[in-house]
C-alpha cells in the first residue's frame, strides 16, 4: 500500500479550532494587560462590548470545531490544542474577564490589532478563496507558518513601526513645508484630497518599489516579500521589517509635505490595508476593464510571477495608470492567463523562516542550503 495513502488529510476544523483557541487566549490576556498589550490608536476603533462578544464567538467556535475534529478522528492533536487553548481562555476569565482602568505607558504592543485583524481577514478571505480561487489551495499551504509569523510581527509591533515612521518623516516634512500649497489642498473636499493622495502616494510607492527591484542592496530586503511560493491573502504579510519602515516613510512623506488633511490620510491608510490583502489574494474573478483602472489580484500576481518577462513590471499597488506613465505596465490580454509559478528567480538566495530571512540582507552569504521551495 502507498504510504502516502495512510496519512490523514489535514482537518480544516482542527486548525480553525487551534487558531481560534489561541486567539481567544491572546484576547483574554489583552483584557488583563490592556495598557501593555493593546494599541492606543486601535482601541479607538472598537469598544469593550464588541471585544467581549468577539471573544465569546471565538471561544464557542473553538470548542465546537475542535470537538468535531476529535470525533471525526482528524488531526486530534491540533484539535486538542484548540479545545485546550479555549479552556485556558475560559479559566483566565473568558468573555467575562474583568480589567482595571487602562493606564498610560510610553509603549505598547498591538496584540489586539493582531487578534481582530487576523480573525476578520480569515473570516472574509478564506471562504472567498475557497469558492472564487484561481487555484485549488488549502489555507494551510506551504509557507503559511512563516507568513503567519510575519502577520504577527507587523501587527503586534504596529506602534513601534509608527514611531519609526513618524520620526523619519516629521522633521523632513517640517523643513519642506509649503503653507500656500497646504492651504490649497486642504480647501478641497475630503473625497478630492483622498483621490489625489492615492495618486501621489502610489507614484511614490511605485518609484521606491522599482528601486527595490533594481538596486541590489535594496533587493536583498524586498526579495523576502517575493519569496512566497503561493499567493493568497496571507502572502502579502511577508515583508522584511526594514522594508515596512522604509516604504511607509517614503509614501507618507509626500502626503505630509503636501498637507493632506487627517481624514484624507486616514482614508488612504484604510485603502492600503484592504488593497494590499486583496492584491495578493487567490481570487480568480474576471474583472474586465476594471483591471486597467485598479490593481486587482491578477495584475499584482503577474508582478510576483517567477517569469523573466515580468521581473520589472506592475509596480503600482493602487492604480495601473502609474505603471502606464512609468512604462512598466504589462498584462496579458487574455484574462484567463495567470502565472504558472511564483517566487524569486533564484530560490536558493532566500532562506526559510522569518528569523533567517530577516538576517539574510545583512549577511555576505548569497545562497543557502535550506531555501524557500
Amino acid at each position: 500500500m502507498d504510504a502516502t495513502a495512510e496519512r490523514p488529510r489535514r482537518s480544516f476544523f482542527a486548525y480553525a479550532s487551534a487558531l481560534l483557541g489561541l486567539l481567544s487566549v491572546f484576547g483574554v490576556v489583552c483584557f488583563h494587560f490592556p495598557d501593555l498589550l493593546t494599541s492606543r490608536e486601535f482601541r479607538a476603533v472598537y469598544n469593550e462590548d464588541f471585544a467581549r462578544h468577539l471573544l465569546l464567538v471565538g471561544l464557542v467556535a473553538a470548542f465546537i470545531l475542535g470537538t468535531l475534529a476529535i470525533l471525526r478522528d482528524r488531526n486530534k492533536r491540533i484539535a486538542t490544542v484548540g479545545v485546550g487553548s479555549a479552556t485556558l481562555a475560559v479559566l483566565l476569565g473568558g468573555s467575562n474577564v474583568q480589567f482595571d482602568s487602562i493606564g498610560e505607558t510610553p509603549y505598547s504592543l498591538g496584540l489586539d490589532w493582531f487578534v481582530i485583524s487576523l480573525f476578520f481577514s480569515a473570516l472574509v478571505f478564506v471562504p472567498l478563496e475557497r469558492y472564487l480561487g484561481k487555484r485549488r489551495m488549502s489555507p494551510l499551504r506551504r509557507g503559511w507558518r512563516t507568513d503567519i509569523a510575519y502577520f504577527f510581527m507587523s501587527h503586534v509591533l504596529v506602534q513601534f513601526i509608527l514611531i519609526l515612521v513618524t520620526a523619519s518623516t516629521s522633521m523632513i516634512a517640517g523643513l519642506a513645508a509649503f503653507p500656500a500649497l497646504k492651504d490649497a489642498i486642504q480647501s478641497l473636499p475630503v473625497w478630492a484630497q483622498f483621490l489625489i493622495a492615492v495618486f501621489v502616494a502610489d507614484m511614490a510607492q511605485a518609484l521606491l518599489h522599482r528601486a527595490y527591484h533594481n538596486v541590489p542592496w535594496l533587493w536583498r530586503f524586498h526579495a523576502v516579500h517575493h519569496s512566497s511560493r503561493e499567493m493568497d491573502w496571507l502572502a502579502g504579510s511577508r515583508i522584511h521589517f526594514v522594508e515596512i519602515v522604509l516604504t511607509r516613510s517614503f509614501v507618507l512623506l509626500p502626503l505630509l509635505v503636501l498637507g493632506f488633511s487627517t481624514p484624507a490620510v486616514n482614508a488612504y491608510v484604510i485603502l492600503v490595508g484592504l488593497q494590499a490583502v486583496l492584491a495578493h489574494a487567490n481570487i480568480g474573478v474576471r474583472f474586465g476593464w476594471l483591471e486597467y483602472l485598479l490593481v486587482l489580484p491578477r495584475y499584482h500576481h503577474w508582478h510576483h510571477a517567477r517569469q523573466q518577462d515580468y521581473v520589472d513590471v506592475n509596480y503600482a499597488i493602487h492604480l495601473p495608470l502609474i505603471d502606464m506613465l512609468m512604462g512598466t505596465f504589462k498584462l496579458p490580454r487574455d484574462q484567463a492567463q495567470w502565472p504558472e509559478e511564483y517566487g524569486v528567480m533564484k530560490l536558493e538566495t532566500v532562506p526559510q523562516g522569518i528569523v533567517e530571512q530577516h538576517l539574510m540582507p545583512f549577511r555576505r552569504k548569497k545562497t543557502f542550503d535550506e531555501f524557500v521551495d
